[in-house]
């Protein structure tokens, strides 16, 4: 009776044909990837599901956020550690890269990823700039997507908060008191001039043809979608409808989403259905947080499968039964934990070990996984954050600027938690053949 069940499953499985970006035979696609020109093929959005060439789609992912800066020309990069980061990540079978596509000045302010790519209001570092361009390029040699995330609601790339500053001409409240920077972070909406300066940012990208593939940004087949922001709070509806319109009206060829937490608690108005079912928004993103969001202490760690793991597992699937109604794919698009604490040290040594962490990966992939295999809107996922060859000290961890380093970052050391994900990308791989 079980090898009948399971046979069943597995025909189910192989007729479902989740197509994701690598082959039969990962190492020879990925050699042939560099050696072939890319076609022009869009991942869009149809029936519930993302799409590729008609035929289904999913991915496994990660958190990249620091690849632009990678990829800048000279001592303020490192674009030889940029793509041996990337050959690592396709190693692991992991596609599709949040990447940000914003981070605003002046580079003298704290807590910022620096150099800022938006000096002023529509001054940009060039040399930024072309960063960005040669991180696409290199992700699309080897057949990558990025996931481009326009602006932040926090203050760690200058964001929102920094786009209010400039209007106002007053200083950034930092989180300390974290509803008087909400608050002031918020005032973004309602100002003329942050929306003109956003949008001219946008087009700019949009209409952006980079040199090192000599094709525009819009045209481009290594952009996965445009993303609104990184995790706003306090929008209005409006906000959302008319940025995404905004941003079709520019490129029709690419999705566009919102880079929601989806429902996070602490911010009971806002509405994880309304917002995604705007019409120019063309797939739900959720972001999973036990620590951030006091689920979980990592100093008593039987916190975890007490109430994060639980927790975790109801949020995503109360959020994925209303994403079924939407009729739209959803990714969950940020979830980590932090490393296990070790006695007299801390849990921000990378010596420390991840048995938590790998329990919270494993139970998330599975839950994105068993969506994917029974149809579902689940459709891809992207783990906070990929750290690589960096180490607490060294510039570029997985960890933004105002965490402490080492929090949620993923090294290319940490064996167990690298082998779950690269288990989860050949499940992923499976359901194309």
């Amino acid at each position: 009776m079980r090898k009948t069940v399971l046979l069943v499953l597995v025909l189910i499985l192989a007729s479902w044909g989740c197509r994701g970006d690598r082959g039969q035979d990962p190492v020879r696609a990925r050699r042939a990837d560099r050696d072939r020109p890319r076609a022009a093929a869009f991942v869009a959005a149809k029936g519930g599901r993302f799409s590729l060439d008609g035929r289904p789609y999913c991915f496994v992912g990660a958190n990249f956020w620091q690849g632009m800066n990678l990829g800048v020309d000279g001592p303020r990069g490192d674009r030889p550690r940029l793509l041996r980061e990337l050959d690592r990540l396709l190693g692991l079978g992991v596609t599709n890269l949040r990447v940000m596509a914003s981070s605003e000045g002046p580079n003298t302010e704290p807590y910022r990823i620096v150099p800022a790519l938006m000096t002023s209001p529509g001054e940009y570092d060039g040399s930024v700039l072309d960063g960005l361009d040669f991180l696409l390029a290199e992700m699309g040699k080897r057949g990558m997507r990025a996931v481009m995330v326009l602006n932040n609601f926090w203050q760690w790339s200058g964001g929102m908060a920094q786009y209010v500053s400039w209007r106002e001409q007053t200083p950034i409240p930092y989180p300390g008191d974290a509803e008087k920077f909400i608050a002031y972070a918020a005032k973004f909406y309602s100002y003329p001039e942050c929306q003109d300066w956003y949008r001219d940012h946008i087009a700019m990208l949009v209409d952006r043809t980079n040199p090192y593939i000599g094709r525009k940004y819009r045209d481009d087949p290594a952009v996965f979608s445009w993303e609104l922001g990184n995790e706003p709070r306090r929008y209005p509806q409006s906000w959302i409808e008319e940025t995404a319109a905004y941003i079709k009206s520019l490129d029709p060829n690419h999705m566009v989403t919102t880079g929601s937490e989806g429902a996070p608690p602490g911010e009971p108005k806002q509405d994880f259905v309304k917002t995604h079912s705007a019409p120019g928004i063309d797939y739900v993103t959720i972001h999973i947080w036990p620590q951030n969001w006091d689920w979980y202490d990592p100093k008593r760690p039987a916190t975890y499968k007490a109430t994060a793991e639980p927790r975790a597992i109801a949020y995503f699937r109360k959020l994925l039964d209303e994403t079924k109604a939407m009729g739209k794919p959803l990714v969950l698009e940020e979830f980590g934990l932090a490393r296990d604490w070790a006695t007299k040290k801390n849990n921000l040594d990378p010596a420390s070990t991840t048995a938590n962490r790998d329990l919270y990966y494993a139970a998330l992939y599975k839950l994105v996984l068993d969506s994917i295999a029974s149809g579902g809107p689940a459709a891809g996922d992207n783990f906070w954050a990929w750290a690589g060859e960096a180490r607490p000290g060294m510039s570029w961890v997985g960890d933004p600027p105002h965490e402490p380093a080492g929090w949620y970052s993923v090294y290319d050391a940490d064996a167990s938690t690298l082998a779950i994900i690269a288990d989860h990308a050949k499940k992923i791989a499976e359901l194309a053949k």
